[in-house]
């Protein structure tokens, strides 16, 4: 065993781990995703092994939970490998993460001396693509990373460090007095943005969800939420009558539904870009997506975003469509996620995890995982306990 003195504080870490290791692309986990029961995959070495998502300057934690995320199925099904599969198999999948900082570099990569100490509680998202994490130890990221505050749990901190940032910087476009529709309201992003837009000065949030009463409940509170299985939310008559100013889609194929309802003579239930209507997304019409070129690329993100975005604002549309955005983009930086975990220590966001998490480190937890997360269907944020041990 190898002992860190970089700081004062010091770890023994051992030269070898349990970690979650995927053999192949492939959606049936029982076949090719696995936890051993005892230590048999490399404890990876700051400054000597390089993170398996690329990233520069790194710094080497010992992970108390990771969570899931739309991109960890993703990549563990090959459908985007040319891109965002890892550089060998097996591979360690795992992109959000908590855990504590046991050696940091001497030096970064920009010269300076690294702001993290060992004893650290950190959160960092996944940077490139979601590698690496899912493992007792594991290369994190220092620039998209923070100190998680001490009233706020390791496995909310996981919970919180993308999808809850992604929803601070999508409510920083509501406006104070808006009416707001969450399309995808009950899953990672959603329910925390239900809890943001209503925090931004929202008038009233509804939300699109399969588990409509979950979505009026605490913490999410929506005003009204409708089953999309059950019911068209493109009809409903209160939301026809009285139009909301922004739309946000996080589950996608509004647009397209929205289209089809105003082809067919219905009255829409967003304001249009004229009357300063608003669609935002952050996905495709269909989130299940394959690319493997980077025509796949512009097909389906390049080409159909610019083209709403184009028509909806300087075009025909403009009278009779929302003005359309497509707003993802995770800052390389951790002032968002700064504000994130600041606003949980105020109980001012509630992290959520899906009710059957967090799940156990072992082999049938971290399988249950994976499949809750790949059917899309999760309730809120899907959670890997890996260790408590402080």
């Amino acid at each position: 065993m190898t002992s860190i003195h970089a700081q004062p504080v010091s770890f023994q870490i051992p030269p070898k781990m349990r970690a979650a290791q995927c053999t192949d692309y492939g959606t049936n986990v029982e076949q090719i995703l696995s936890v051993p029961q005892e230590g048999t995959v490399d404890t990876p070495r700051l400054g000597i092994d390089k993170p398996p998502a690329a990233f520069k300057n790194e710094m080497l934690i010992k992970v108390q939970a990771v969570a899931l995320a739309p991109g960890d199925a993703r990549v563990m099904s090959g459908k985007t490998r040319e891109f965002q599969g890892p550089p060998q198999f097996p591979y360690t999948p795992g992109g959000d993460v908590c855990g504590i900082v046991v050696a940091v570099p001497e030096e970064t990569k920009k010269g300076g001396q690294c702001k993290f100490s060992v004893g650290d509680r950190v959160a960092a998202r996944f940077m490139n693509k979601p590698l690496g994490m899912l493992g007792e130890y594991a290369l994190c990221n220092t620039d998209v990373c923070d100190v998680v505050p001490q009233n706020v749990s390791s496995e909310d901190a996981a919970a919180l460090v993308s999808s809850a940032v992604v929803a601070v910087l999508i409510a920083d476009r509501i406006r104070e007095g808006d009416r707001v529709l969450i399309y995808g309201a009950g899953g990672g992003v959603g329910s925390h943005l239900c809890q943001m837009a209503r925090l931004q000065g929202a008038s009233y949030v509804a939300g699109v969800g399969m588990d409509y009463e979950r979505l009026m409940e605490a913490p999410l509170y929506c005003d009204y939420a409708v089953d999309y299985t059950k019911t068209d939310p493109f009809s409903v008559k209160e939301w026809c009558d009285k139009p909301f100013d922004v739309i946000i889609d996080l589950a996608g194929g509004a647009w397209p539904a929205l289209l089809q309802h105003r082809s067919s003579g219905h009255p829409s239930i967003v304001k249009s870009a004229k009357s300063k209507g608003r669609y935002l997304t952050i996905t495709p019409d269909n989130p299940v997506f394959e690319i493997h070129k980077m025509r796949d690329f512009f097909k389906i993100f390049l080409f159909p975003s610019l083209g709403r975005a184009i028509s909806s604002r300087i075009g025909l549309s403009r009278a009779s469509m929302p003005k359309y955005s497509y707003v993802l983009a995770l800052p390389e930086t951790s002032e968002a996620l700064t504000r994130t975990l600041a606003l949980a220590s105020e109980n001012k966001l509630i992290a959520c995890i899906d009710e059957q998490g967090p799940f156990p480190f072992t082999s049938d937890g971290v399988r249950r995982a994976f499949e809750l997360q790949a059917s899309y269907h999760s309730k809120g944020k899907v959670v890997i306990t890996v260790s408590s041990d402080k």
